[in-house]
């Protein structure tokens, strides 16, 4: 999936963070609803102008972005 189809982020929208298109609904905003529990019915209910494509596209872009990062924990 090309999730650019999906995901946008500019300036002019929540100072940049990734949003999906044609909304105010950040990627992290929607992965924090998975984050507690939310089901993906759920989501689409509650934000209709989400759609399955647009949920996985949050998912494919996470994953890329997850890829080009390096996550190391710090002994206390």
């Amino acid at each position: 999936m090309d999730w650019r189809n999906f995901i946008h982020s500019g300036q002019e929208i929540l100072l940049g963070k990734p949003v999906v298109k044609g909304t105010r609904l950040s990627v992290e905003f929607i992965l924090g609803l998975f984050a507690n529990g939310w089901t993906e019915q759920q989501i689409i209910e509650n934000y209709p102008t989400l759609t399955k494509e647009s949920l996985r596209a949050v998912f494919a872009f996470s994953a890329e972005c997850m890829r080009e990062e390096a996550l190391y924990t710090i002994p206390f």
